[in-house]
């Protein structure tokens, strides 16, 4: 089976960004290697993932700066999964993590968007727990 391993998410500046999705999200840093060109290779990943993270990347073009921020259009990008909402959106907004709007419930769960560092939409959701099928 294959996986989505790594997303690349164009960022300004590295330490700023690490500093953001470490210390405001929770993540924590996988990887900070130096590349040849002088990038470097960082991953970050919630605290805990087995599979998946980001890979922040500094743009080398000037179409890819006018990306920071805007990479999916205006929509949410990202969705951030939590067992325990009340206490995250707490933690965040604690942080210093703008959020957009004030948690809703929907009928899949508890979720609020929030901006990381450079306008990305993201979700904050915990999902309701679907009831299982009663076996006959």
């Amino acid at each position: 089976m294959s996986m989505i391993a790594l997303t690349t998410l164009l960022v300004r500046d590295y330490d700023e960004a690490i500093a953001f999705y470490v210390g405001a999200l929770g993540f924590e840093l996988r990887e900070d290697s130096p590349r040849a060109d002088g990038g470097r290779w960082v991953v970050v990943a919630p605290r805990g993932a087995r599979e998946g993270g980001l890979l922040l990347a500094r743009p080398g073009k000037a179409e890819q700066r006018a990306r920071i921020g805007n990479q999916t259009g205006g929509r949410v990008g990202w969705f951030l999964h939590t067992d325990d909402f009340a206490a995250d959106h707490r933690r965040m907004a604690d942080a210093g993590v703008r959020f957009l709007e004030e948690p809703r419930h929907e009928p899949y769960g508890t979720v609020a968007v929030f901006a990381d560092l450079y306008g990305n939409r993201w979700d904050l959701l915990e999902v309701t727990p679907s009831d299982a099928p009663t076996p006959s």
